[in-house]
């Protein structure tokens, strides 16, 4: 291992101790549909049944009860879209700390209400993480609270580490862990803990094509700040890689790939499908992965939930977005003769193909239109991309113009 990564297994090892008591020992479930896609063994590591609902609380336990009791009687602080939020909650009530969190506006709604529930302040500040990660260091500098980074701190990293350790007693075959990867302190653990003692073991970081700042930082050899992010997957929005955890990539972890909304999507409605697990778009990145490529995972294979904390209005629109993205959806503009029986023989075709109308609309006002013609917008639920693309040559079959 470089002697330039600030983490060993020595202290991951120490953090696994110190995390026992508050974290759980989350359940390793295996995944016959995705087994079936990549012709070897996959493996699920259940983050998302972690206390607080995503890996977090084990870095932050393990930081926060390393300070001193000085530093535990100024109070913590910490920046986070939601799951450190949570976890810096636990650990601080856990330890009697008092915790102010400041969360980017827009932060779910559900993520909030537990930081709150588990004791923290809550503060909103800024569009990003690193703008109220920006107002928690101001804070911790006035007030001289400590500062809970979500990512870039040695022991935070050791703490998710812990995680690593788990994959390896459960999955001891494993050839290749796929992980989520936003700041990159999960990642960086787990490539420390797997790397030392199984460094033929593939390490492969997931990161929303969206809002990606590893594969530009590792081209540059330092940290880049992405100018912009865009995605649904806030638990891996982090537009700028941490010092601790650039290093640790870059030495460490073969492998940065990206996945699209869509993916994302797909992922989060085939887990819930398949393996009844409630994930969030982040905690679903390595499955997106898995299925944007199968044959890249061909060895026995440990994908980690990161997190389950979705908020459920997200998770319907995330629900019919991966059914569009699966094909299940399908949007039909087609034009049919105006006259009585035109849409009811229409409807007929499609409910005889075995599609399902959810939503119809038509238009008759349009100067591209003929006067004996109506356009009609259908939106159908199918059973997926083969049965939609039957339905589209059906109905262009009996003279539909789509």
């Amino acid at each position: 291992m470089a002697d330039v990564v600030q983490v060993s297994l020595a202290d991951i090892q120490r953090a696994a101790e110190t995390v026992q008591p508050l974290a759980l020992r989350t359940p390793m479930e295996e995944s016959r549909w995705l087994s079936a896609l990549t012709g070897s063994s996959v493996l699920l590591k259940c983050e998302n049944l972690q206390r607080t609902g995503s890996f977090k609380v084990r870095g932050a336990y393990t930081r926060m009860s390393r300070l001193s009791d000085e530093e535990k009687s100024r109070g913590v602080v910490a920046a986070s879209a939601g799951n450190h939020a949570q976890g810096v909650a636990l650990a601080a009530q856990a330890l009697g700390i008092t915790a102010t969190v400041f969360m980017p506006e827009g932060a779910p709604i559900p993520k909030e209400k537990a930081t709150r529930g588990y004791g923290a302040d809550v503060v909103f500040h800024g569009r990003y993480l690193e703008d109220a990660l920006a107002e928690a260091r101001e804070f911790g500098a006035r007030t001289g609270a400590i500062l809970i980074h979500p990512f870039d701190n040695a022991d935070v990293v050791a703490g998710q580490g812990t995680c690593g350790l788990e994959i390896l007693e459960q999955a001891p075959e494993v050839e290749t862990v796929v992980v989520p990867c936003g700041g990159g302190g999960l990642l960086s653990g787990i490539a420390v803990a797997v790397k030392a003692t199984h460094p033929d073991v593939r390490v492969i970081g997931v990161q929303a094509a969206g809002a990606a700042a590893f594969p530009g930082s590792l081209r540059a050899g330092h940290p880049v700040k992405l100018d912009s992010m865009s995605t649904m997957a806030d638990g891996i929005a982090v537009g700028l890689p941490g010092e601790v955890t650039f290093t640790a990539v870059r030495e460490l972890v073969d492998e940065i790939v990206t996945v699209s909304e869509a993916s994302l999507s797909r992922a989060v409605l085939a887990t819930l499908e398949r393996a009844k697990m409630v994930v969030e778009p982040a905690g679903a990145a390595a499955v997106a992965a898995i299925l944007d490529d199968p044959s890249r995972f061909g060895t026995p294979t440990v994908g980690v939930l990161s997190g389950g904390n979705i908020d459920p209005l997200l998770l319907g629109k995330v629900i019919q977005h991966g059914m569009a993205a699966a094909g299940r959806y399908l949007n039909l503009r087609l034009r049919i003769p105006d006259r009585p029986g035109g849409l009811a023989r229409l409807l007929s075709d499609i409910s005889e193909a075995g599609a399902n109308v959810v939503e119809v609309s038509h238009a008759r006002i349009d100067p591209d239109l003929s006067l004996d013609e109506v356009e009609v917008h259908l939106q159908l639920e199918t059973r997926g991309e083969s049965h939609a693309e039957a339905l589209t040559t059906r109905l262009r079959e009996h003279g539909y113009r789509i």
